[in-house]
């Protein structure tokens, strides 16, 4: 990985007409990259008048590769086990907990509210209200920051939040067409409507309408957006397998070294219990280098080795205010702090969202790029990172598209992501905010910090960051 980032900015005229020149740090699995932030002395974001909201803890099952381990399983198995998961690390009593929220993406339709269902089958109260809210792959992310405005707001003291993906298993329709037919079926009087009913079906009804990743304005998939954004940005095939690469070797340190202490053990029914997530696998420049493009072909840069998998997995934080997790003896992990969300056109800026929502968040918290202790970005794709960073340190693009003075500036990739990320821990897109926001509060304790920022790109032109601070010692 001794390739440098490219320093040069090269846009198509489609997204960005002009070019802008700046630099970035080359970057490197070298010690570096594990590099302790020492303990600093800043002030407290606590705001006068304003409640404080505290993560007493959080915890995921293990994130899996779909089609493995999970894949009998319904979403509500894979959060309910989250939420026992919760119950266990924490003791907090059931009849505490006032409300439950989880994020998810594709719905089962059986479980549709799979909040609920998996809350009852945790044991949970049915007196215990519980809703699902979806937001693309920020799903958790609004899982968390409605629970915070349920509790800043006074409503309530104790709520648990969450989110889960299940891909091995996603709803496969008949075609509208044929949907139609069915439903006039259900309702036809008599033995002669029905075969007339009957007699209108055509070959081409029984086609499947399979799910795609793919934006209902643009009809493109998010992986093709992905493509074009990487040579918007000029960044090279090289580059993108370098900061893959430079992931999974992250999470495998990180997982050799115990570090990823929010996982909890599932067992699995009728297999063998899973302990780790399943997708961390560094490989080399060399073997990535050998695949073809994925989305744009044969010459996009986009493949399976720098792109996230579908992952199947779940993930619950236990929030309260700070008042009420002292009173009931805990310690918490983190404070949670000002957040922001964004969106921005579908088509040219899909993946853009830490770009838009990084600057706004920071001035809302009255903090600079270099107050930041730990960055967690969600990581889609390579391509997508990296061109994040690149805007970010753009004046040009903040100028241009952002109206902004000058750029906010790139996060320095010492602080980056250290654990790995979405790349290789896997990426369950309604579960994936909540890993990013309990690493964020474990990497401020390990690292010695105070403030960490979360932000997460999401379909549909949406994005999400937040201020995460750690709880004093």
């Amino acid at each position: 990985m001794a390739s440098l980032l490219t320093c040069g900015m090269k846009i198509l005229p489609t997204i960005i007409p002009r070019a802008a020149k700046f630099s970035l740090r080359s970057f490197s699995c070298s010690s570096q990259l594990f590099a302790t932030v020492q303990a600093k002395s800043k002030k407290t974001l606590a705001k006068n008048g304003m409640k404080n909201i505290v993560v007493v803890d959080g915890v995921r099952i293990p994130f899996l590769q779909s089609g493995t381990s999970y894949t009998d399983l319904m979403p509500h198995d894979l959060a309910r086990a989250a939420l026992i998961g919760l119950l266990c690390r924490t003791d907090v009593p059931k009849e505490a907990v006032e409300y439950i929220l989880l994020g998810t993406v594709i719905q089962e339709v059986k479980t549709s509210n799979v909040a609920r269902e998996a809350a009852l089958g945790a044991g949970f109260s049915d007196k215990t209200p519980a809703h699902t809210v979806t937001m693309a792959c920020i799903s958790s992310n609004q899982a968390m920051t409605t629970a915070y405005s349920l509790i800043a707001s006074g409503q309530m003291d104790v709520v648990i939040a969450g989110g889960v993906e299940l891909m091995s298993d996603v709803p496969i329709r008949h075609s509208r067409k044929m949907r139609k037919i069915l439903l006039g079926f259900s309702r036809a009087k008599g033995l002669g409507q029905k075969l007339s009913l009957i007699s209108k079906i055509r070959p081409d009804y029984f086609a499947p309408e399979l799910p795609a990743v793919a934006e209902f304005s643009t009809n493109e998939t998010m992986g093709h957006s992905a493509d074009r954004l990487a040579a918007a940005f000029a960044i090279s095939r090289l580059e993108q397998d370098e900061y893959a690469l430079r992931s999974h070797t992250l999470a495998k340190k990180a997982q050799d070294e115990s570090l990823l202490t929010d996982l909890v053990a599932f067992k699995v029914p009728g297999k063998d219990t899973v302990v780790k997530d399943n997708g961390v696998r560094p490989s080399s420049l060399e073997q990535m280098g050998r695949l073809k493009a994925a989305f744009i072909k044969p010459y996009g840069t986009v493949t399976a080795a720098n792109s996230s998998f579908l992952t199947d997995g779940a993930s619950a934080v236990l929030l309260m205010t700070e008042e009420k997790a002292l009173a009931m003896g805990y310690k918490p992990k983190a404070y949670l702090r000002d957040f922001i969300y964004v969106s921005q056109d579908p088509k040219d800026q899909l993946l853009l969202g830490p770009t838009y929502a990084t600057p706004k968040v920071l001035e809302k918290a009255g903090l600079t790029m270099a107050d930041i202790d730990v960055f967690e970005f969600h990581e889609a794709f390579a391509g997508q990172i990296l061109a994040n960073l690149k805007a970010l340190d753009s004046d040009w693009f903040a100028q241009n598209y952002m109206g902004r003075k000058s750029k906010v500036g790139a996060p320095s990739l010492d602080k980056f992501n250290n654990w790995g990320g979405s790349l290789s821990l896997g990426h369950p897109f309604g579960a994936t905010g909540c890993r990013l926001v309990i690493t964020a509060a474990h990497r401020l304790k390990k690292e010695g910090g105070q403030y960490a920022l979360v932000a997460a790109c999401a379909a549909g032109g949406q994005g999400h960051a937040m201020i995460v601070e750690n709880y004093p010692q």
